[in-house]
């Protein structure tokens, strides 16, 4: 006799957990959902409908996968993120919820209806540019990354989202190219991990996650040296930035904007109270 719901729930949770995985809860829940073709209300209403042979067998092969540290974003190919829904490859960073301060901290000075342009440097998946724009409907912006791959998935988001005709993604490296102050808002999530450390990092990172995106060189601030005052040049007077750091960046991103002649310039922390974005602003016209 095959499982239910509910029991389908129970053994997957027991077997990610004796796995050694954090999360499995969650994960659990996930991965049946997307088996059986369900959803959380489903587990709850409705907790003994039974799966399907098929059912069982692709959750089978999704508990395997899991097991093997694959991250559940790249098993179900999708991942929330802000308040939209991206698909997700080994082409792309995984979208977190500390990079959600990025895009918060965007909308703080970002007026609602104002054409603002705004340019994502290392778009990967699109998310901060895509939810920036899902969020401020008369902004259009740029997405440019060093990856053809990456870039598939991003226009893929970006028409899912039905946000293509808002949305330029182009090749290249950081903004060459790019003219001077041509831009309302400058964000990114470069890759800020020291090289030496990302051996230590989890499997699901590690192993499945291109290292293109994630390693910063010797002391992990290699892409900032070049960001600063590359951002600096292509933003408008009094134009906004928003970059993610890593939780021991702050006072070298800090004096890298600075020293490239940014105002304002601070580090807001993300929802685990650590340090996660500096912002800041270009110098207005007049002052």
């Amino acid at each position: 006799m095959g499982m239910n719901l509910v029991q389908a729930w129970g053994q997957a949770k027991k077997r990610l957990e004796a796995a050694g995985l954090s999360g499995p809860v969650i994960d659990a829940r996930l991965l049946v959902e997307a088996a059986a073709d369900a959803t959380r209300t489903d587990i709850v209403t409705d907790p003994y409908r039974p799966l399907t042979p098929e059912q069982e067998a692709k959750l089978e092969d999704y508990l395997a996968r899991r097991v093997k540290r694959e991250p559940v974003s790249h098993i179900l190919g999708r991942k929330g993120f802000w308040k939209i829904m991206l698909r997700v490859t080994r082409d792309v960073l995984t979208p977190r919820p500390d990079t959600e301060t990025v895009v918060e901290v965007a909308l703080r000075d970002f007026p609602e209806n104002a054409p603002w342009s705004i340019l994502d440097l290392g778009v990967g998946s699109g998310a901060i540019l895509l939810a920036l724009l899902a969020e401020r409907p008369a902004a259009k912006g740029l997405g440019i990354d060093a990856s053809e791959e990456a870039l598939a998935v991003a226009r893929d988001n970006a028409a899912a989202l039905g946000l293509a005709g808002r949305t330029a993604l182009l090749r290249g490296d950081w903004t060459a190219g790019l003219a001077d102050a041509a831009f309302d808002l400058v964000v990114s999530n470069p890759p800020y991990i020291a090289t030496d450390v990302l051996e230590t990092l989890e499997p699901e990172v590690k192993d499945y996650e291109p290292r293109l995106a994630l390693e910063g060189g010797p002391d992990g601030l290699d892409a900032y040296r070049i960001l600063a005052p590359e951002i600096l040049r292509v933003l408008k007077p009094g134009g906004r930035f928003a970059v993610e750091i890593g939780y021991d960046q702050k006072e070298a991103v800090e004096a890298l904007f600075r020293a490239a002649g940014a105002e304002d310039v601070r580090t807001i922390r993300d929802l685990a109270d650590r340090d996660r974005v500096v912002a800041g602003a270009k110098k207005a016209l007049g002052n």
